[in-house]
């Protein structure tokens, strides 16, 4: 009888995790939530030029929950709409200063890289900065385990930080 009970008891437990696995396993596809803001002075063409790198599934739930409609950027047929969405959100969550006032960004697009998106800005001619303050809160609207991470390169010196939630102010000297 305790043989029976037992072997039941086990098949149960197989059965219920097995479903539970499933489910917990998709809710955390990555249990790390970060981002990439790579800001680079091209001295050649004289532009300030930004990349963000977002994981697709982070952001595509950032901007549902910014602007509470659906988003899906790996669809063709909806990249004009999120277009809309993708330069709005960054522009809400990302502003740089080389002097006193922000420096106006403009956005060029997006592409999936294969699970993250690649944002890309760059800014009108300028001289090259002696200092870039920045103010960057990608997804820290979703997660509060949010990583930033900053790169900033000028005349070929590159200096990065980190910026966990709720941070999200960096200075860099150059």
């Amino acid at each position: 009888m305790s043989a029976f009970l037992a072997k039941s008891l086990l098949y149960c437990y197989i059965f219920s995790s097995a479903f539970f696995v499933h489910k917990v396993h998709r809710a955390n596809f990555h249990p790390l939530h970060v981002s990439t803001t790579d800001v680079s002075f091209n001295a050649q063409d004289g532009q300030m030029e930004v990349i963000c790198t977002i994981f697709t599934d982070d952001f595509e739930t950032a901007l549902e929950k910014q602007f509470h409609t659906k988003a899906d950027l790996n669809k063709a047929d909806m990249h004009k709409a999120m277009d809309v969405l993708v330069k709005n959100y960054v522009d809400s969550h990302l502003q740089l200063k080389t002097g006193t006032a922000p420096l106006a960004l403009n956005y060029l697009g997006f592409e999936i890289n294969r699970e993250a998106v690649n944002v890309f800005l760059e800014s009108a001619k300028m001289t090259a900065p002696k200092r870039i303050d920045a103010e960057i809160s990608l997804l820290q609207n979703v997660y509060d385990d949010q990583l930033n991470i900053v790169h900033m390169t000028v005349a070929g010196n590159r200096k990065s930080a980190k910026l966990d939630y709720p941070n999200k102010k960096i200075t860099q000297v150059f």
